[in-house]
Formats: C-alpha cells, sequence, structure tokens
C-alpha cells in the first residue's frame, strides 16, 4: 500500500431512528433474510505478504458491508429521491437505474422518483431538459435495451454550486449518481458542498467504468458484457486470419490506462497471440520488438491475433495533447497506427500478408448486458438505495471479495485500478498467448519508466489525499 494511509469510515446524516418498512430478521440461524449491521465488515486485503501486517488501523483496513439496515434515516414518505447517468456508455446503465427505482417503489415505498436528463447537465436551466417522473411501470423494461434511458453526458461536474441549487429547488434529498472516476469525483464536491449548506441530503456514486479501473472493487458494471462482446470479435477476427495467406487480426479495444478488457479478452477467447495494453511497455522494432515476434509468429504458425487497449503504446505517437468535456486525454489511434505500421513492415519485407482490423467499441459500450452483469447491477442499485436510506453518503455501492460494501468516493477516486504486471492475472495472460514477457530490446530503460510511472501515480494519489483529508478540517 506505500505511504498511502486509506481511510474507509462511512459518513451519515445523523442516528437512525426510523423502523425500516423492510422486514427482516435480527437474528442468525432463524432461515429468514437479515438485516444488515454498521458493526458488519470486510477487510480490504485479504493477502498478506509479511509476517506482521501492518495495518492495525480498523478505519484503514475493514470496509463496511452494504445491505438493508433496520433502522434507516429518512421517512420514506418525505423521501424525494434524483438519479443520473453520466460520462460515456455502459452496458448496464438501465439495469442500475430500474434496480435503483424499483427499490425505492416498491420495497420502501418511495413515490417521487426524479430522473435527471443527461448527465449533469441535465441540472442547468439554461438546458432547458425537464427532469422525468420515475416509477415501476416506465422503467420496468429498460434493462432490455442498451444506452441510458435517461441519456448522458460528459463534463459539467465543475458547476458544483448550480448542481446543489438544481438539487434543492427540486427538492432532492437523495442523489443517486452512476458515473465513473470523473463523475464520482464531482458526486464527493457536490456532497461537500450539500454538507456546507448544512443540508441533509444523502449523495450515493454506483462506480460506472467499463474499463474496471476503479480502486478497491472486484469489477465494475458492464465490464463483464464488455468482455464478451470483445470475445465474440475477437473469435471472427481469428476465422478471418486463419483462413488467409499471411493472416493478421488486429482488434482494439476499450482501455484508456487500464488494460483489463484487453487481457480478459485474450484469456476468454484462447485465440489472442499478442495483448497489448497501456501497464506493459512494448516497441515496434529492434530484434526484441513487436514485429520481429509477429513475424516469428507468422513463419511458425501463419496467422496471429493481436488484441490491443486503446491507451497502450501511446509514447510510439504523436501526443494529440487535447481532452474532451470529462478532462480525460484525448488518446492517439494506436489500433490505426499498428494497422499501417504493420503493413508497412511486412510490405517492405516482401512478405504477404492480409490483415483485418476491428474496433468494435461503440458496440461494446451500447450492448445489452449478460445474465451475470444484469444481476450485479440490479443488487448495486438496492444496496445504493439501502444505503441512501440509512443516511449514507459521500460513498459508492462496491463488490469487494465477492461481498458488497461502501466505499469512500474519496478513496475510491484516489487513484485507477491498473493490471500489475506482476499479478497472476497478467501471468496467466502471458500464458494464453506465450507472447514474451516483455517486447522491448533495453530492458533497463524499461524497468526505469515504469517505476517512475508508478512513483507518479502514487504521488498524485497522495496529493488528491491530502485535498480530501484538508476538506475534513
Amino acid at each position: 500500500m506505500g505511504t498511502i494511509k486509506y481511510d474507509f469510515t462511512v459518513e451519515s446524516l445523523g442516528e437512525c431512528k426510523v423502523k425500516s418498512p423492510i422486514e427482516l430478521s435480527q437474528n442468525y440461524g432463524d432461515f429468514r433474510a437479515n438485516y444488515v449491521r454498521d458493526s458488519s465488515f470486510i477487510r480490504n486485503r485479504v493477502n498478506v505478504f509479511n509476517k506482521d501486517d501492518e495495518e492495525n488501523d480498523p478505519k484503514s483496513t475493514y470496509l463496511e458491508k452494504a445491505g438493508p439496515r433496520e433502522f434507516i434515516y429518512f421517512n420514506p414518505a418525505h423521501v424525494t429521491a434524483g438519479i443520473c447517468t453520466c460520462g460515456g456508455l455502459c452496458p448496464g446503465l438501465n439495469d442500475v437505474m430500474r434496480a435503483v427505482v424499483r427499490c425505492l417503489w416498491n420495497r420502501y415505498g418511495v413515490r417521487r422518483i426524479k430522473g435527471i436528463k443527461f448527465g449533469y447537465q441535465g441540472f442547468f436551466a439554461e438546458n432547458g431538459y425537464d427532469v422525468v417522473d420515475l416509477n415501476p411501470r416506465i422503467v420496468d423494461d429498460i434493462h432490455k435495451i442498451g444506452g441510458t434511458y435517461l441519456g448522458t453526458s460528459r463534463g459539467g461536474g465543475d458547476r458544483v454550486v448550480d448542481i446543489v441549487d438544481s438539487i434543492e429547488r427540486l427538492g432532492i434529498n437523495m442523489m443517486f449518481i452512476i458515473g465513473g472516476d470523473g463523475t464520482q469525483r464531482g458526486s464527493l464536491d457536490i456532497a461537500n458542498e450539500i454538507e456546507r449548506r448544512g443540508l441533509k441530503i444523502a449523495v450515493v456514486g454506483i462506480p460506472k467504468t467499463v474499463d474496471n479501473d476503479l480502486q478497491f472493487i472486484d469489477r465494475s458494471f458492464g465490464f463483464e458484457t464488455a468482455v464478451q462482446k470483445a470475445t465474440q470479435a475477437v473469435n471472427s477476427i481469428h476465422m478471418e486470419a486463419q483462413s488467409q495467406i499471411g493472416g493478421i487480426g488486429l482488434v482494439k479495444l476499450m482501455g484508456r490506462e487500464s488494460g483489463f478488457i484487453a487481457t480478459a479478452t485474450a484469456l476468454a477467447s484462447h485465440e489472442t497471440n499478442f495483448c497489448l495494453i497501456p501497464e506493459v511497455p512494448f516497441e515496434l522494432d529492434g530484434p526484441n520488438g513487436f514485429l520481429h515476434h509477429l513475424e516469428e509468429r507468422l513463419a511458425n504458425r501463419g496467422h496471429a491475433v493481436i488484441v490491443v487497449a486503446e491507451g497502450a503504446g501511446q509514447e510510439l505517437l504523436a501526443a494529440t495533447n487535447a481532452t474532451d468535456a470529462s478532462g480525460n486525454k484525448k488518446l492517439a489511434d494506436i489500433g490505426v497506427y499498428l494497422r499501417d505500421r504493420i503493413n508497412k513492415y511486412f510490405s517492405e519485407k516482401n512478405i504477404p500478408i492480409n490483415l483485418k482490423y476491428i474496433d468494435p467499441g461503440y458496440e461494446v459500450r451500447a450492448a445489452v448486458t449478460t445474465a451475470n452483469d444484469s444481476i450485479y447491477c440490479e443488487r448495486l442499485g438496492n444496496n445504493a438505495v439501502h444505503a441512501a436510506m440509512a443516511g449514507k453518503t459521500k460513498i459508492v455501492i462496491g463488490l469487494v471479495h465477492d461481498k458488497y460494501v461502501h466505499i469512500p468516493i474519496s478513496m475510491a477516486t484516489l487513484q485507477r485500478n491498473v493490471v500489475d504486471p506482476e499479478s497472476s492475472l497478467w501471468r496467466d495472460c502471458l500464458d494464453a498467448t506465450l507472447q514474451p514477457i516483455y517486447m522491448v530490446n533495453n530492458m533497463s530503460t524499461v524497468l526505469e519508466r515504469l517505476k517512475k510511472d508508478r512513483a507518479d501515480a502514487e504521488t498524485k494519489a497522495l496529493k488528491r489525499l491530502e485535498k480530501v483529508n484538508a476538506m475534513k478540517k
């Protein structure tokens, strides 16, 4: 964990005095579903690499379990809930929204549920977007389609005062914000502004990041569906590649800074020969470069399949230095670049190839969820409602060691989750692809870069932590 000291303390709006309308058991062993107590926790880490575990502080070791409480903070008759979806599309947005609405309405009896159109942009009066009144009848079938029923957009999260003004005008006292890393940082700023005004409004986030790059959680919703769709693309490109003379299949997948989709797809497809991700540098030229190893693969087997994450190999391309509305760096197109470099390399060597290139990104993002992902979304949405009704705030709901927990937004957004080159996941990917551990010509230079990248990431996280701690004072 380095020098970062985590604090998983969950903030609450106040004492819970209202008896929950959900009738559950208080006792284990009576064969009835149970309430969850605030004294129930999950360990952050299960792997211990030293005999002496340095994590003796419960605040940095234990995550509060999610679930329905026997006593809640809000009287359901007085609740007006708000929901918005922000950022790029991701499989499962409608599933989560449906779960939140149905749990509020059917389990707690909440009758005022407002959908905010087009993410944070829907809060701004000048945009003229009407609020949508939601109920189970409206949302019952939305899980059967991709996208988001409420619409989405990037940006706007920095207009915190305007957003909280709008929340006040709408009479919302429970806000569910579905979005990724940047969206959740915005939701923390919103919650802090709410607290500064002395308002009793719960802000609960449901982390949406198809790249699976949110810290601590086992996986983000939509990730499994993305891998399923990406695997279908790889299987198709493999059929093309093995049917051609010198067939090469190249598939670009999502993964700006984290290569989880590409890695999982390589494992799931069983047809990938090279998996290129942002966390593992590679070079194109030279005796240990990617192109040389690709040539060897073609000589030995006659075809090859390459999976590349969109953020891989950015150091090989000219930087755009531009950002999108969410503040994300706009990436150069590694897929097109690799396609052109591969064609040029083999053309200059007079080696015939037949390269096919697929970028299924938008198809993956807009897909309907797999059954398992839909189950996950349902449970995330339900647990988000249980948390908000109990007055929990400034948290996201996540799955940790297969248990649903409350994670402070401030901790979940400190730094990105990335594929660790030393992890068993990447080791298994290397076993699946049989590619070299590193395709570089000077390993010492690469190691220095990796050490610097890790140090820079920790420094950035520490600065965020300082900012978070300053807010508490």
